[in-house]
């Protein structure tokens, strides 16, 4: 090697040792969001739900049912750590259809590092949103769940056929309303089997959670098909659907970390 070629030769080593340090650098000063992510998958009682089944469920009180819809809002998460504080997730809302595998997880971005003992959410949309006029996003109309600017959003809807139902055998069971004394906007928070959420850099937590469609029929409220089988809006049956999607559709599985 010449000595003209020495200095070169140096010059490189030296650019090649301050891109390293510089890349490594930025790589260890890049944030990591702290993130949780739930799975919701729909059952109806021990099966899975299929829609548009070949063969009818059937539902606690005996009607035959098959669903060709099934969707809703989940909206406004909450965390509690163990020792009482919350975090308040922002603009989380989510629309959950059985129709778009995807829908079915649900990822929450920005949570400050901690253990947490609860998970709280609503089924429905906040009646701030229900009276602001029409949204972007899981909001927009264009996805179905949205009647107009008075009656707003549709929060769950289930549709079907059976044989219990009069007429066509047509069931269109869509449920909504924000408004005193027929608001079906629910607050949940699903036990958590004393378990623990673990929120850290780099770690991925998943809630797994089920949501079954005979404990939107049963519960609080039995629904025979022969007398609710189609609601278009908020009222009495509407309240019924709502109570019953409170007291225990939705159901945690399990906490995995990763």
């Amino acid at each position: 090697m010449t000595l003209l070629k020495l200095p070169m030769l140096l010059l490189l080593l030296v650019a090649a040792l301050a891109f390293t340090s510089c890349s490594d650098t930025n790589k260890e000063a890049e944030p990591s969001s702290n993130a949780l992510n739930i799975e919701v998958s729909h059952v109806v009682g021990s099966a899975a739900l299929v829609l548009n089944s070949a063969t009818p469920y059937t539902t606690p009180a005996g009607d035959n049912i098959t669903v060709s819809t099934f969707k809703y809002y989940l909206s406004n998460f909450k965390l509690r750590k163990l020792d009482g504080t919350e975090y308040v997730v922002p603009e989380s809302y989510f629309l959950v259809d059985e129709a778009k595998a995807a829908s079915k997880t649900i990822t929450l971005t920005g949570i400050p590092a901690g253990d947490y003992s609860a998970l709280t959410f609503m089924i429905g949309v906040d009646s701030t949103h229900n009276v602001s006029g029409a949204k972007a996003g899981v909001l927009d109309p264009i996805n179905n769940m949205f009647w107009d600017w008075n009656t707003g959003y549709i929060f769950t809807k289930l549709e079907g056929n059976s044989p219990q139902a009069p007429g066509n055998h047509g069931l269109l069971l869509h449920v909504g309303g924000f408004k005193t004394p027929n608001n079906a906007i629910r607050t949940v928070s699903p036990s958590l089997g004393g378990t623990t959420i673990q929120i850290r850099k780099d770690r991925l937590p998943t809630v797994h959670m089920q949501a079954d469609v005979l404990r939107l029929l049963s519960g609080a409220n039995t629904i025979r098909f022969a007398e609710v089988y189609n609601i278009m809006g908020a009222g009495a049956n509407a309240m019924k659907l709502a109570d019953n999607y409170a007291a225990g559709m939705f159901t945690v599985q399990h906490v995995q970390e990763r």
